[in-house]
């Protein structure tokens, strides 16, 4: 097996945590490379559940190396509570490595998030608060603050106070809120930072020197395709991109290094958040798939917007992230249904759209043109083989391969990490 990017082809969501630790097991190296604790990826080994936040899936298995790479905002704050939540449950972390250029999502980046949202009201975006739009503003706008600042105590106090003789004008001129004192926030984060520093690392040269011991390298992608901030549905987008496009930026690799993209697709579709949805379903049947399939934010414990899956989105993610492959997750949250259907293009204003419109606009006023299959009853949990499976969901699967002109080569029939079928 050789260097593979697990990325999401959806609005996020899909199940990259699952795909990711199925895989990890073969792997040598697990990195995450963009994205920050806005995002979240459910692992349940036997009858442990993880939600993992910012720390890659790969942490589970003791003896793999696990990077927090360049292209992470990190909160030091939330990175640590994780981390002693991990090792109170008997979970390693002495191969846990955080790049010391990622990013760190400070207090008032968080405050500053929040006081957007209620400023904007209605127009909302519907961000989670965790301050990951900030934190990339203030990276692009050369005013940030990287990991290595914090081990630099002399350093970090005086880029602190460049930081608030900016951020304390926008508090107090924009949202009438009380200014921040440097001496006040690195008291606050000083343990966190005492905890942070021996994992804190130039990532890049990690990464270099497994792949000349021939490592295999597994890149995780938080959140989805359709979050990207160029090629998603912009403005209702995460600050980076999720893409497979952001690994290279984002971890200190060459593109010469990536041999596979795997896409995670879940066997329907969801959305958290504001923005236009074609195939959304707001009927009995849309709550069914919202309680079937736990579809509840893991950060945010929103409950996810549900809908039929759409073959636009998933030629447009096969087109920007270069998919080799796909593993479609949450086939067994269809069981039972006697009819279901796939958006193969879309009718706007008396055209037919076969491709993803990258006006919101235009996707706003489109309507779902569907394929119905047949449905299936019979209990998927226990078959772990392909060929056992339902006719009808086999067609189902055939379906989405022959439409996409990808191979489905790994199926999820349930949470667990040994739920699923390799194709």
């Amino acid at each position: 097996m050789a260097n593979k990017i697990v990325v999401g082809t959806q609005w996020g969501d899909e199940g990259k945590g699952k795909i990711t630790d199925m895989l990890a097991e073969t792997a040598d190296v697990v990195v995450r490379y963009g994205g920050g604790n806005n995002a979240g990826h459910t692992v349940i080994v036997g009858d442990e559940r993880f939600e993992l936040h910012l720390i890659p899936s790969g942490i589970l298995y003791r003896e793999k190396i696990n990077i927090i790479g360049n292209g992470v905002v990190v909160d030091p704050t939330a990175i640590v509570e994780e981390m002693e939540g991990l090792s109170a449950r008997g979970i390693s972390l002495e191969q846990l490595f955080i790049s010391e250029t990622a990013h760190v999502v400070m207090p008032y980046h968080r405050l500053v998030d929040l006081l957007e949202e209620e400023r904007k009201g209605e127009a909302k975006i519907g961000t989670t608060g965790k301050g990951i739009g900030p934190a990339y503003t203030d990276k692009i706008a050369r005013q940030g603050i990287r990991m290595i600042d914090l081990i630099d105590p002399d350093g970090f106090y005086h880029k602190l106070q460049d930081a608030l003789s900016y951020q304390n004008l926008i508090l107090e001129k924009i949202y009438q809120a009380e200014p921040l004192k440097a001496e006040e926030l690195i008291e606050s984060l000083q343990p966190d930072i005492n905890k942070l520093k021996p994992h804190i690392v130039n990532t890049s040269l990690l990464l270099e020197q497994a792949e000349r011991e021939g490592k295999k390298i597994f890149f995780e992608g938080a959140q989805g395709t359709l979050l990207d901030i160029d090629y998603g549905t912009y403005p209702y987008v995460t600050s980076s991109n999720p893409t497979a496009g952001g690994v290279c930026t984002g971890a200190g690799i060459g593109p010469t290094l990536i041999d596979d993209v795997i896409g995670v697709a879940k066997a329907y579709l969801t959305r958290v958040g504001e923005g236009p949805f074609p195939t959304e379903l707001t009927d009995q049947t849309g709550n069914l798939l919202r309680e079937n399939g736990h579809e509840y934010g893991v950060t945010t414990g929103r409950p996810r917007r549900c809908g039929w899956f759409d073959l636009p989105i998933l030629k447009h993610a096969r087109r920007v992230n270069g998919l080799t492959e796909l593993a479609l997750t949450k086939l067994d949250v269809l069981t039972g249904l006697k009819e279901i259907k796939l958006c193969v293009a879309y009718h706007y204003h008396g055209k037919t759209l076969e491709e993803f419109p990258n006006s919101l606009e235009i996707l706003s006023g489109c309507q779902p043109v569907y394929q119905s299959l047949p449905g299936w009853t019979e209990d998927l949990s226990a078959i772990r083989e392909y060929d056992q499976l339902p006719e009808n969901a086999k067609k189902y699967v055939e379906r989405l391969e022959e439409l996409l002109d990808i191979p489905v080569k790994t199926i999820g029939i349930g949470p667990g990490r040994k739920e699923a079928i390799r194709k």
